[in-house]
């Protein structure tokens, strides 16, 4: 074999050998067609789907936090002023009643239990803010329950001379300056009642705009709310921004209130 003969086959042996060179020897656009829909698909599909993961994820969790451990709900009347405005949001947790008591002072959210919101009227939703509401991304607007201060438990007695004085429990005059709407007094209806067993007694910071279980000394339980309907107790203020703040319960209030006897 000729030198030049030699050189040429040795030339060659190492173009047809080189993996480099035969990545672009292939024919012309089929290895790069054939791989190139790949990469263009895997990472597309991969980001749909850890987002779709990912949004069911935040869904299942939230509506999970909404059924067990906490809600949010709309404010839509003054009955307790100035502890909670019209628009407020709050968090409620439901762990009260349940693993925990509910306490004297204690703002808690319930079911109407009958005849209560007759006259409240609250913001209409559309499809979308229904579902929202349904998993817990939006508040409860409210339209079957309401938000008071617990004043009485079960087996308190509750009484008001109805002019002004300070409201007894158990015997027990309670000073509620704390939390009273300025202006309001303890209440201008004289009720006297007992407790019954499951239920409690419930009445606005706004008395003198509040419709509360004074007002309903005629229905069943005579204007107690059976704990049944107690969704849960109302803890921190959410929105606006300019209020965000916990509701703590005024627990000096109620310190010298003995139990029911």
């Amino acid at each position: 074999m000729s030198t030049g003969a030699w050189v040429w086959a040795a030339v060659r042996t190492t173009w047809e050998s080189d993996p480099v060179t035969d990545q672009h020897a292939a024919p012309a656009g089929h290895e790069a067609a054939a791989g190139s829909p790949g990469r263009r698909r895997g990472p597309v599909s991969s980001f749909l789907r850890e987002t779709a993961i990912i949004l069911v994820s935040a869904i299942v969790l939230s509506w999970l936090v909404k059924t067990f451990l906490a809600q949010a709900f709309f404010i839509p009347s003054a009955s307790m002023h100035d502890t909670l405005l019209e628009g407020d949001r709050v968090l409620v947790s439901k762990l009260a009643p349940g693993p925990f008591d509910i306490h004297r002072g204690d703002i808690v959210v319930f079911s109407d239990p009958g005849g209560w919101l007759d006259q409240q009227t609250v913001p209409e939703t559309n499809v979308v803010q229904d579902a929202l509401i349904a998993i817990g991304l939006m508040p409860q607007q409210s339209e079957d329950h309401l938000i008071k201060r617990v004043i009485g438990l079960p087996g308190d007695r509750v009484a008001s001379t109805g002019d002004g004085s300070p409201l007894t429990v158990n015997g027990v005059p309670i000073d509620e300056s704390e939390y009273l709407a300025p202006g309001a007094s303890p209440s201008e209806r004289a009720f006297d009642v007992v407790v019954p067993s499951g239920s409690i007694w419930v009445m606005g910071d706004n008395r003198q705009h509040s419709a509360d279980s004074r007002w309903h000394l005629g229905d069943p339980g005579g204007g107690s709310v059976p704990i049944d309907d107690v969704v849960g107790t109302a803890f921190v203020k959410l929105w606006p921004v300019d209020r965000i703040g916990l509701l703590r319960n005024p627990g000096d209030v109620f310190a010298d209130v003995p139990d029911p006897s």
